[in-house]
């Protein structure tokens, strides 16, 4: 049941940053209706989860954003939604977003606190430049049992640009690093890279362990305005 809420949310911290543009966004186009879709791969390059999308709504500064996730099956995993809230020139994910019906039905008879920074990409990026670092610390209780779940992302660099092409189109994208730590009983460490385009989003990710050696990969496979 650990694995399976580990995998959900690291799927989901991949993810995150699929969303939309608004006056305040440059990445991400806001309009109702926009429809998107990730799929991801372990690291034999075998299909592992497809996660479709939806702007369901948008007002003002915020966009929600629904999704299904299926596995490599074409089973439901889960379906949920969340927010991204333009801030600060940029846009801001919640952290308390990630405790989505789905991921936390393993623990719907538990006491569940999520606190944390939101992870943040601004409006304009270039190559060098420093982002802001995240975490996300989640306490799940029902006595006598206590579980604790911290995420960290730190260490986010632009590292450059580079053109991407996969089933959805070609994209001139920005190229973000970032390391990664998580603790659930267990600490695992790695990093990922991400390839964000403006005006779409995340084009691809590549997650690898501590030793630098690629754990899994997403390419955007589909995309419509």
């Amino acid at each position: 049941m650990h694995k399976q809420a580990l995998l959900i949310l690291f799927i989901f911290l991949g993810h995150l940053f699929i969303s939309a543009q608004s006056n305040c966004s440059t990445f991400y186009p806001m309009k109702e209706g926009t429809t998107f879709q990730l799929t991801s791969y372990d690291k034999k390059d075998n299909p592992a989860a497809v996660i479709d999308y939806v702007v369901k709504e948008s007002s003002g500064d915020t966009a929600v954003i629904y999704y299904d996730m299926h596995d490599e099956k074409g089973e439901l995993v889960l379906n949920s939604e969340y927010a991204i809230i333009c801030e600060n020139d940029g846009i801001s994910i919640d952290f308390r977003s990630l405790a989505a019906p789905g991921m936390m039905e393993p623990y719907k008879d538990m006491e569940v606190d999520i606190t944390g920074t939101n992870l943040y990409l601004p409006n304009d990026l270039s190559a060098g430049q420093l982002l802001p670092d995240a975490d996300l610390l989640m306490n799940v209780s029902m006595e006598p049992i206590t579980m604790k779940l911290t995420v960290k992302i730190f260490n986010r660099e632009v590292i450059g640009e580079e053109t991407v092409t996969t089933p959805a189109g070609t994209f001139d994208c920005f190229i973000l690093s970032q390391n990664t730590e998580s603790k659930m009983g267990v600490k695992v460490s790695g990093s990922s890279k991400e390839w964000y385009a403006p005006e779409v989003g995340l084009v691809k990710q590549e997650s690898y362990n501590k030793k630098g050696k690629k754990t899994g990969s997403s390419v955007l496979t589909q995309f419509s305005l």
